[in-house]
């Protein structure tokens, strides 16, 4: 399974802008969708389970409108999934051969000491924060991102 992370758009088949009903009926078919909010009509996020990664996407609205994707490392290291950026897979390249390389390509990535890196030119983030046990370097940090956020603005 490849999913693309497309800046200014979206992910996959999800579309900054689009309808909450559009983005319910796109989530029935990828995985197990379950909605955070007072009201189902009104989700403040749908959160996207996929069975086979044990993968996440947290799709967040407001005002019914899709507004910010969050998608979450796949927790099954075996599941045949990449979440790619430019061709590039963020979840399988080292974070910081990742950044070198988006670098190299011209974006700058910001390093921020709350634990997370941005990508303004692009308006995402990504970060290596999760509480899941991933693998590690040899010095027991997170080898590679585990959340990537894409959205119409960052702060």
């Amino acid at each position: 399974m490849n999913v693309d992370l497309l800046p200014h758009v979206g992910v996959g088949a999800y579309r900054l802008g689009m309808p909450v009903e559009e983005a319910r009926a796109e989530a029935q078919q990828w995985g197990r969708p379950s909605a955070r909010s007072k009201s189902e009509a009104e989700p403040g996020q749908i959160v996207i389970t996929h069975d086979e990664s044990e993968m996440n996407i947290v799709l967040g609205f407001t005002k019914r409108v899709l507004t910010h994707i969050e998608v979450w490392r796949f927790r099954n290291e075996e599941a045949d999934v990449h979440v790619t950026l430019e061709g590039l897979d963020v979840f399988r390249i080292p974070s910081e051969e990742l950044q070198e390389r988006l670098e190299a390509r011209g974006h700058t990535v910001e390093e921020n000491d709350m634990g997370f890196d941005a990508v303004p030119d692009l308006k995402m983030i990504f970060s290596s924060a999760s509480s899941y046990e991933y693998p590690t370097d040899s010095e027991g940090w997170p080898l590679y991102y585990d959340y990537v956020l894409v959205a119409e603005q960052i702060a």
